[in-house]
């Protein structure tokens, strides 16, 4: 019997990924194709579709020739993506109206100003459980049918389509005859009820959209639809998981049951919770959104998305020049002073979740006559370790219950001395996954397990390194204090 395999791409916010898996969900190849980042005068950050689609094409086309595999033998495809980025383009041409706008992209924060000032910003967070935010896509979209020559007259005219880069894709790959998204998606839009699971309509209308522009919504394990991927496979394969990225991540790491917590170490990081079939509103700084919905069933999240974590190892490196490589920071954490009273706090653009700052700026605290180059390194490195304690506090007590275990992902759990710190100073186990691309593994199991090529414990079998806590009692007491009087430094209360 011929070896059947899944390809699952992941289009992420630098590029765009595919991976080649067998039978046995075991990675056998991967390729990369990075995009051009847009940035304007006015800061305003943009993606080219129609780039991000031919990478999408040529990824996959090189994925097959380099494997040598068949290309008979792709029984199915799956996709992740980046979430807020948005686009809208031609029903009929298929040409974009402009370049997506991607989720750092803050052009559309009027539009969200002028909502708050009606007063609509707590009914908008009650329905779609996001806080009204230029981040999210319902204003990128308003601002496109507001500014963009010719929207609101292919609107009106029913031409328009308007999605995240999920759909885009699917749309693509599928010759135009598909115009669909998954939960995880639609929920990240606010412009989607994840009450009554499907468009609000009076949502979309104060942003101006007509809910029939949209996307249909289906469960993220359906088939999207099939596409040969423009000759490279000789018939259509289905397009059988299409999932947002931190969600695949999600489900790549087995968090199926409530309770059970993910967070992935990227320039910035995303904490999920799953919360079971229970949408949990949050009064602790976090968001509620759809985690999937797998088999006729919904599940939710508890999410807190933080801005700096990865990223002041970069600010290290590049800013301040106090080590030549990441993979310094280790031995430089385990030589630096352990009992000093030294915070690093890295509000370079405010605080995100739980303390959603805006206006904070970062500070280093507690300096004394000792403190050295390995102190501030460390400081830098376990500031990582707080933000993230910080926002599985929130959920746990949004949930009313405690996050036992964190399984986690991303470059910079490679540093053993980061893990313990976080299981120490989280007082729970950290079950570190030794696969990297948790987002695009979630889709490919989620495509496997719907056509029947991968049984539904697959996640479990994967392979993790656990951290267990072994901090005092009245030592990490101590840190997460002096930690919460630094924070409140830097945001004046």
């Amino acid at each position: 019997m011929a070896e059947k395999y899944i390809i699952s791409i992941d289009q992420s916010t630098q590029g765009t990924k595919a991976l080649l898996l067998d039978a046995k969900a075991n990675i056998l190849r991967r390729e990369d194709i990075c995009h051009r980042q847009i940035v304007s005068d006015e800061g305003w950050v943009s993606h080219d579709a129609k780039e991000i689609y031919e990478n999408t094409i040529a990824v996959v086309r090189r994925l097959v020739e380099q494997s040598q595999i068949a290309p008979e033998n792709v029984c199915g495809v799956g996709i992740s993506n980046q979430r807020e980025t948005c686009l809208a383009w031609n029903k009929m041409t298929g040409q974009p109206i402009a370049d997506a706008i991607v989720w750092q992209c803050s052009r559309a924060k009027d539009i969200c100003a002028r909502l708050e000032e009606q007063g609509i910003g707590e009914m908008i967070e009650d329905r779609t459980g996001l806080k009204l935010s230029p981040y999210f896509p319902a204003s990128k979209l308003s601002w496109l049918l507001e500014y963009v020559e010719g929207a609101k007259e292919l609107a009106q005219s029913g031409q328009l389509c308007m999605g995240t880069m999920d759909a885009w894709l699917v749309y693509c790959l599928t010759g135009k005859n598909e115009y669909k998204t998954d939960y995880s998606n639609a929920s990240r839009t606010q412009l989607f009820n994840i009450h009554t699971l499907e468009w609000d309509t009076e949502i979309c209308g104060l942003f101006g959209i007509d809910a029939a522009y949209l996307p249909t919504v289906c469960d993220s394990d359906s088939c999207f639809g099939k596409s040969d991927f423009e000759g490279i496979f000789p018939q259509p394969v289905p397009i059988h998981g299409v999932l947002g990225d931190s969600h695949a991540a999600l489900y790549a790491q087995g968090c199926l049951k409530p309770g059970m917590t993910k967070a992935t170490y990227g320039t910035g990081s995303s904490i999920m919770m799953n919360t079971g079939e229970t949408a949990i509103k949050s009064t602790h700084g976090v968001v509620t959104s759809l985690a999937w919905k797998i088999e006729g069933k919904v599940n939710y999240v508890l999410e807190g998305n933080i801005n700096y974590t990865g990223a002041v190892i970069t600010w290290l490196k590049n800013d301040v020049k106090l080590i030549s490589s990441p993979g310094e920071t280790e031995t430089l954490c385990e030589i630096a002073a352990q009992d000093d009273e030294l915070y690093l706090v890295p509000a370079f653009s405010g605080l995100g979740a739980p303390y959603w700052n805006s206006q904070a700026k970062g500070i280093l605290s507690g300096i004394t006559r000792t403190t050295g180059r390995e102190e501030i390194v460390r400081a830098g490195v376990e500031s990582i370790a707080y933000q993230i304690a910080d926002v599985v506090d929130a959920m746990s007590q949004d949930a009313g219950m405690s996050a036992r275990k964190l399984r986690v992902d991303g470059g910079p759990t490679r540093n053993a001395y980061l893990m313990q710190f976080q299981s120490d100073i989280l007082n729970a186990d950290v079950d570190v996954s030794k696969a990297e691309e948790m987002s695009a593994l979630g889709a490919a199991y989620v495509a496997g397990i719907a056509m029947g090529l991968y049984d539904k414990g697959i996640a479990k079998r994967m392979e993790r390194t656990t951290y267990l806590p072994q901090m005092e009692p009245e030592r990490r007491k101590k840190k997460r204090d002096g930690w919460i009087a630094a924070v409140g430094q830097c945001t004046g209360k």
